[in-house]
């Protein structure tokens, strides 16, 4: 068999940890990065390690499928220009409706950086969770967006390259019965438990979904969805 490779742009986030499980469920070769950009919220660099971790504990399969752990510095994100992700401020919307978390051109910074990583290790496939059905409504998370990124990147690097994003047209609810599809109550425990999306980066409070404020967008899109899929009759959570 012909070694299949992905790169899982992972966060440590809910919907990271759920492509990143769908990802090794797919490919003989899974490694992962994460951007360190001044984030508000890097609570999450901790977060994800302790995600891996318990991924490679509780999932054998999976864990020989794992690769390499990268950390990429992308901190001229910040330098650009502060946003609510970057710096103490209240989360509100901004004047043209989006919120001021949004940090302008931060994922295709993102896919420029794994696309480099990629392609140095000879992998043709990224993976990343970004969305357009539940999201804050952020320009570069939408289909046409990445789909633009991804002819960009192919030309520019004179190569083919994929970008799989499997929550794009799920909400919130179907991404947790997604990860519950890929790895069961286990998943599910481990998602709730070790992941992190607050995007003010409180763990102290233990929601039934997870840690998080309980108030910022994140948490909001993520309880809202928790909420949703774990009341619905059990043969309809898969």
């Amino acid at each position: 068999m012909i070694e299949r490779r992905a790169l899982v742009l992972f966060s440590g986030g809910q919907d990271s940890t759920t492509c990143l499980a769908w990802a090794l469920s797919r490919f003989e070769s899974v490694d992962t990065v994460a951007f360190d950009y001044g984030q508000r919220h890097r609570i999450e660099l901790g977060c994800r390690l302790n995600v891996l971790r318990e991924l490679r504990a509780a999932f054998p399969a999976w864990a020989a499928r794992l690769g390499q752990d990268h950390l990429i510095d992308l901190s001229v994100l910040k330098s650009l220009g502060d946003s609510a992700l970057t710096a103490e401020r209240a989360i509100e919307l901004q004047a043209n409706g989006l919120p001021n978390t949004f940090v302008p051109a931060r994922n295709l910074l993102f896919l420029t950086a794994a696309a480099a990583m990629a392609y140095r290790r000879g992998t043709a496939v990224l993976v990343g969770g970004m969305c357009e059905t539940d999201y804050a409504g952020y320009p570069d998370c939408r289909y046409d967006t990445i789909q633009a990124m991804q002819r960009a990147l192919s030309l520019g690097l004179d190569a083919p390259l994929t970008i799989e994003t499997p929550l794009m047209f799920l909400d919130k609810a179907a991404t947790w019965a997604l990860a519950h599809t890929l790895g069961g109550d286990a998943l599910v425990a481990l998602i709730e438990e070790h992941s992190h999306t607050c995007y003010l980066g409180e763990r102290g409070t233990r929601h039934a979904w997870g840690y998080g404020c309980g108030h910022c967008p994140a948490c909001v899109l993520r309880s809202r969805g928790h909420a949703q899929w774990s009341s619905a009759p059990l043969g309809l959570r898969r």
